[in-house]
């Protein structure tokens, strides 16, 4: 039986900031950004949204009536979780109008848990073929305003179908895992911004991927040549090509060369909208598909990475026609909107975060179709408008 990927769709706030624009606030060399980190533009997100809204908004790019009934589980992986207990999968659900009779659960494990869902997933459809599972990677990235992350920042969510004969990407069976206790970022319960290891988190980062892809090699008897691509989880787009360089090193021949054109065409989407965490290597899977001229029977490398630490590496073959099957990122980026620092880092405080109080919002500027309207209570109100 074929699994996979059977429909992808993203979905990303309608507010961002030019991070030229931020360099000069900040008196950083722009180039710094562009260049140095790989970063162009920063998705920037209004109290209005958050994981569940912007979940919410990409999974229903992706259903039909038809899709709704087949559809067993929902899993949302995040490291921007809403509640201690309940899982945001359950709201996701209930704003999508699905079943009562739909599983729902909650993921965790740094950037890494959407991969983890995926596989979850796969053995859901292995055991019941009928059934499909909706996988939404949504997060929001945060690191305060004028710290050494707050390039990295971004928001946005990959919501993904997974079923048999799927219509985009056969996941192949062997994958490589690969997990050790390290301290290069983490959030502790009383923190809405991330704690990091910069330098050290690249390091580790360098590491998982060679040790999971040598191994994967062990197991398969596969070389680079194998690949039509590969593709990485990128908080930051340089951080894709650190990872690709660290196997690759002095080699620059006709694969290299053709792994390295790939490589850019995924970085192009991550560039405009920033850091999704748990999405952000289907966010540059995406940009692949849509970025480059790939055929249907290529094999395609993920490599999955979560601070703390895990990473797991594994592979899939490209399914004729695609590229009908994802939403057109391109097209839908064209259409939001810019604000200035100033706004920008108003918005970034008016977020709800940790507030106990009771709180309404203006959600009338808001174009997205799932908003969140406020607290009360101590419950989170949203809205499909």
């Amino acid at each position: 039986m074929r699994i996979g990927i059977d429909k992808m769709a993203f979905a990303t706030t309608n507010d961002y900031l030019d991070l030229v624009e931020l360099a000069k606030e900040r008196d950083v060399d722009p180039n710094k950004f562009t260049i140095g980190i790989g970063q162009d533009l920063q998705a920037v997100v209004p109290p209005t949204q958050d994981i569940v809204t912007l979940g919410a908004t990409a999974a229903k790019k992706l259903l039909t009536p038809e899709l709704e009934k087949n559809i067993s589980t929902v899993i949302v992986a995040t490291e921007s979780g809403i509640d201690n207990s309940k899982a945001s999968a359950i709201y996701i659900k209930h704003l999508l109008g699905l079943s009562d009779f739909t599983r729902t659960v909650e993921m965790k494990e740094a950037c890494y848990s959407a991969t983890a869902a995926i596989q979850f997933a796969k053995g859901v459809v292995a055991l019941n073929p009928q059934e499909t599972v909706l996988v939404i990677a949504a997060d929001i990235a945060r690191y305060g305003l004028n710290t050494p992350g707050e390039v990295t920042q971004g928001a946005g969510a990959v919501a993904m179908l997974i079923s048999q004969n799927p219509h985009i990407l056969t996941l192949e069976d062997t994958t490589v895992a690969y997990s050790k206790d390290i301290m290069d970022f983490w959030r502790p319960l009383y923190a809405t911004e991330a704690l990091v290891d910069g330098k050290y988190s690249t390091n580790v980062y360098i590491e998982f991927f060679l040790q999971t892809f040598t191994r994967y090699q062990q197991l398969t008897g596969r070389e680079l040549a194998d690949f039509a691509a590969l593709t990485f989880h990128m908080p930051f787009t340089k951080m894709g090509k650190k990872g690709l360089e660290g196997l690759l090193k002095d080699r620059n021949d006709e694969v290299a060369q053709r792994l390295r054109t790939q490589l850019t065409a995924s970085q192009l989407f991550s560039r405009q909208v920033g850091n999704l965490y748990t999405g952000s290597l289907y966010l540059s899977l995406m940009s692949l598909l849509q970025n480059s001229d790939l055929r249907a029977g290529s094999r395609i490398g993920l490599f999955s990475y979560g601070s703390g630490a895990e990473g797991e590496f594994y592979t899939g073959i490209l399914e004729d026609g695609y590229e009908h099957y994802m939403n057109n990122i391109q097209e839908e980026l064209k259409h939001r909107h810019q604000v200035s620092v100033a706004e920008y880092e108003k918005l970034f405080s008016s977020q709800l975060g940790m507030n106990d109080r009771d709180i309404e919002f203006d959600v009338t500027n808001d174009p997205l179709p799932f908003v969140l309207k406020g607290q009360k209570d101590h419950q989170r109100i949203y809205e499909a408008k």
